[in-house]
């Protein structure tokens, strides 16, 4: 079970959320894979429109680590704006602004007890 049915604390939430946005802003991507399990599952709509996979759904590092490198290497590079983070029972949500794409993003996921993701998906909107 995702985070072991435990409560996630406030502070735990906003700890991993800044240090994500860190490791994102880092342009590394071992730092920002270093977050998640070698299975993790990610889903994204930009996995299928930039043609990774038709059903937005990646599978392992392995799987995800092409994407997101893409990702990073994009132009403008990427930098994420916290807007805040929402902690439930064995997971979080991170709301960021993806500062120059005009996208504000809720990132959703899944820990474990370790404190390292299972399962994400990024959810979009373009900036009001």
């Amino acid at each position: 079970m995702p985070g072991g049915g435990r409560i996630i604390a406030a502070e735990e939430a906003e700890a991993f959320a800044r240090e994500w946005i860190a490791a994102w802003n880092s342009g590394d991507l071992d730092r920002i894979l270093a977050h998640y399990h070698d299975d993790f599952e990610m889903r994204s709509p930009l996995i299928a429109e930039r043609g990774f996979s038709p059903d937005g759904c990646l599978q392992g590092k392995d799987a995800i680590r092409p994407y997101w490198a893409a990702g990073l290497a994009a132009t403008p590079p990427i930098l994420f704006e916290l807007i805040g983070v929402h902690a439930g029972v064995g997971a979080i949500a991170i709301c960021y602004l993806s500062v120059g794409r005009g996208k504000i993003v809720v990132e959703r996921i899944e820990l474990d007890a370790n404190g390292r993701g299972t399962r994400a998906e990024a959810l979009y909107r373009d900036e009001a």
